[in-house]
Formats: C-alpha cells, structure tokens, sequence
C-alpha cells in the first residue's frame, strides 16, 4: 500500500462520523469501572444504582421502584420510569450487580443516539453541518454524563432515535409501520426515562404545516403520538403520586408552579445563564453558537431558526417548572444541547477553509475534554468509602437500620449497603431526634470525617473508628 492509499484511507476513515463515535466511546471507557464517587453528582448516581441493585436483591417488579435512603419504610418511592435502572439489574442476573454496567449501558446507547443525531441532521442539512454538529455534540457536556449512571443524556438518545423515525414516517411517500412503529416505541421509553426529553417533539409542528405532507399521514401520526403519551402520564402523574401515597416515601421532583419557578430563575439568573454559555458546550462552544445565530439570522436559515425557536420556547417550560432546581443543577441542559449543537455546527460548516474548522472542532474538544477530568479519578478521601461495606458487614448486621450524616447526600449509604436515614450533624446533637430514630429501628450511626460529612463526637459507644469515619451503637 502506498503513501497516497494510505492518505486516502485516513482521509476516508476520518471523514465517517462513526470512526469519531467509536473512539470517543473507546477514550470514555477509560476507568469506566469507578465506582460512582466522583466529585460530580455522585449523589444522583447513586440513587440510580440503589434502585437497580434493589432490584436485583429484593424485588424485581419494575413497578415499584426503592431506594436505601428509606428510612424505616420499604424504600418503595416515585422516580422516573427505570428502564435505565432495570437493564442494569437485567446485566446483574447474567454477570452478577457492580455498579459500573450502568455506566456502560448509558455511553452505549448515547454513542447510538449521536449516530441517529447525525442521520436525522442530515437529512436536512448538508453531510459538513451534520459532522460538525455530531463533533460538538459528543463533546459537548454530553461527553461528561455519558459515562455516569444517570439516564439523562440515555433518556434524549432514545427520543433522538424516535424523532429519526418519526420525520421518516411524516416525509416518506409510503406509510411505513415500522417507522411509526419505532417511532412511538423510542420516544414512549425516552420520554418515560426522563419526562423533560420530550420538550423536543415541538419540532414536529413544523412537519404538521407542511403542505406537502397528506393530512391523513398527520392524523394518523398525532394519534400515534396520543398514544405514546397514555404510558407516560399513566406513569407520572397517577403511579408516582399513588406510590408516594401508599408507602409514604417522597424522592422524585416534579417540579413547581411557574410562578413559584419563574421568581426562582430571576432571583439564580446568573447561575441560570451559566448553563448556557459554560456548561452546555463550554466557552469556546457558545461563543461559536452565538456566531452561528447571528449567521442564520443574517442568512434567513428559516428551519434553523424555526427549530431553534420552538424548542426554546418549549424548554423554557422546564426551566420554569424546574425554578431553583434547574439553576443549580447543570444537567439540566442536557436536553437542550443538540439544539445549541446544531447552531454550532451550523456555524462551523459555513467555513471554507477544512484546517480552520479542525482547529475549532479541536478547540472545543479540548475545552471540554480539560474540564472534565475529575469524572476520571476517585479523590483520596473518598477512597475509604469502598472499604465501608465489608466493615459493615463485620459488625452491623444487613437488616439493621443505620443513620449517616452525610446531609441530604445518599451516596454513603449506597456504599454501605445498607438501609435507613441521612441527616445533618446538627440533628445528630439533639438527642430526642436521634431517640426518636431508635425508636423506629435505627441501631447505629456513622459518622463521616472527610468526604459526605463533617467530624463530629457523640455521647454514644463507639464501636470502631479510623481516619475518616466513626461507626456507633444507639443505646437507650
């Protein structure tokens, strides 16, 4: 093979988005078997993996859902529909539960979701928008919760998956079932993963005032679409409250009245605003949206501008419902990143010179790839939280009730494998609060030094001791 075929087949390779796909996937499965303690949102994987592992050990009944943080009470509690949840457990029957197949079941189908990404641009834009759009996509703080045991960025590929289906169905000449098939099926399981994910079906009001489409096909697509929705609202606004009802456990948010919301987002507009312009693509990757919409403006790119438009207004819906918990929580922009990507993209594909649109794509790789190092890496004081479980094991007996006073934080107790509550240390120093944790079961306290919690002495019998937790026995 000479110079020339080996360019050539670089230059082949390297123009397929698939080859990018695949080895983002690859760098990411980078110490992939972490446990889920780093320093990001350790506490929101943690919840995901207490719910799968419960139903490995306990009851695998997809309709009742528990976590450890459960108090005296079965741990049965509203939450998303776990699908993300359950395929874990479905791995755990064959190979047996470890944390870490949640992790790769969520970069796996986002790795798809990107690919379908790619497809459904475009069929819409030119094979340069799609490729660059796809590069920022993958890079953007989809780079970051791909590989954590949440079902956010999961959630989104699945509806991504669906939207493909759906405009194939809508622009097809002929019916095709299996794309209204796939269609239903895909958004149905992404929109009950994570209900925000479905802000994005606004897009297909563009596709309903499209003369060139029949009506009948409309129809028969709205219908379909009706029909996604039962399982959905079934599950979210009858199962979850009924389930908090029954068995007096209240975990999942579902959000506030807009008043209430929309006076959170202008009192945390900052931080607010911050998700947009640092942790959706980074700085070098919102500037390069804003470039790009000020392009499609000045270009009268109508579809651009109309799919921009749409799904901010609809997103601005969960802004508002979310309030406080959308300006303190980044990952909840990861629903609107492709929208923002595509912009990017958009703006990166109008260069002509192909080195000056590496650079940039290189640019904001780099960005993001840099800031997100600690996804990597367990910090030394939280090293000790592995070994938590097999002391456990040696002196608290697995059915006996704990406490922790890593606040509001359930991730200690996920490592400690046992059930119970989470509490402040101020709580820890009324003794009628922790009598009255005795009287419902609770048997023994752990109190963190370092990581999830602060030291702490207690008039109790302390029963083991190291340098960053203490482990007592409740005494009457």
């Amino acid at each position: 093979m000479d110079k020339k075929t080996i360019k050539e087949y670089i230059s082949n390779i390297t123009k397929d988005i698939r080859f990018w796909i695949i080895l983002l996937l690859v760098i990411r499965l980078y110490a992939i078997t972490l446990p889920p303690i780093e320093v990001s949102h350790s506490w929101r994987q943690t919840t995901v993996a207490m719910a799968a592992r419960n139903f490995y050990e306990i009851d695998n009944n997809i309709l009742y859902p528990r976590i450890d943080i459960s108090e005296d009470l079965s741990g049965i509690t509203g939450m998303e529909f776990p699908i993300f949840n359950y395929l874990i457990y479905i791995i755990s029957l064959i190979f047996g539960y470890t944390h870490w197949y949640g992790r790769v079941i969520n970069l796996i189908i986002t790795s798809i979701g990107c690919y379908y990404f790619y497809r459904l641009i475009k069929k819409y834009f030119s094979e340069r928008i799609s490729f660059c759009s796809t590069i920022i996509l993958l890079t953007s703080i989809w780079l970051q919760y791909s590989r954590k045991i949440m079902p956010d960025t999961f959630s989104m590929s699945l509806v991504i998956i669906g939207l493909y289906y759906g405009t194939n169905y809508l622009e097809q000449k002929s019916k095709s079932i299996k794309n209204i098939t796939l269609y239903v099926i895909f958004c149905t399981l992404g929109i009950l993963s994570k209900l925000p994910s479905g802000y994005i079906l606004i897009i297909f009001t563009i596709h309903l005032f499209d003369n060139r489409i029949p009506l009948n096909r409309k129809i028969s697509f709205c219908l379909s679409s009706l029909l996604m929705l039962i399982p959905v609202i079934f599950w979210y606004f009858y199962w979850v409250p009924y389930l908090v009802d029954e068995y007096g456990l209240w975990h999942f948010f579902m959000g506030k009245s807009f008043s209430e919301g929309i006076s959170e987002i202008i009192i945390n507009i900052s931080d607010t605003l911050k998700h947009f312009y640092q942790h959706a693509l980074m700085y070098i990757g919102f500037v390069t949206f804003i470039i790009g919409l000020v392009i499609c403006i000045v270009k009268k790119e109508k579809i651009i501008l109309s799919i921009l438009s749409l799904s901010f207004l609809a997103f601005c819906v969960i802004i508002f419902k979310s309030g406080w918990t959308f300006a303190h929580h980044e990952y909840y922009i990861i629903p609107f990143v492709p929208i923002m990507s595509l912009v990017a993209g958009f703006a990166i594909a109008s260069i002509e010179k192909k080195y000056l649109r590496v650079i940039l794509l290189l640019a904001i790789a780099i960005e993001n790839f840099s800031s997100h190092t600690s996804d990597y890496i367990v910090k030394g004081n939280r090293k000790s939280l592995l070994e938590l479980e097999s002391v456990c094991d040696k002196i608290i007996p697995l059915e006996e009730l704990i406490v922790i006073n890593s606040g509001a934080d359930p991730t200690v107790m996920y490592f400690a494998h046992r059930k119970g509550w989470v509490c402040h240390n101020n709580d820890l120093l009324d003794k009628t609060f922790v009598t009255s944790l005795h009287e419902r079961g609770a048997e023994y306290i752990i109190i963190l030094k370092k990581a999830f919690g602060s030291d702490m002495k207690l008039d109790l019998p302390r029963i083991y001791d190291c340098e960053d937790y203490d482990i007592y026995r409740i005494e009457q």
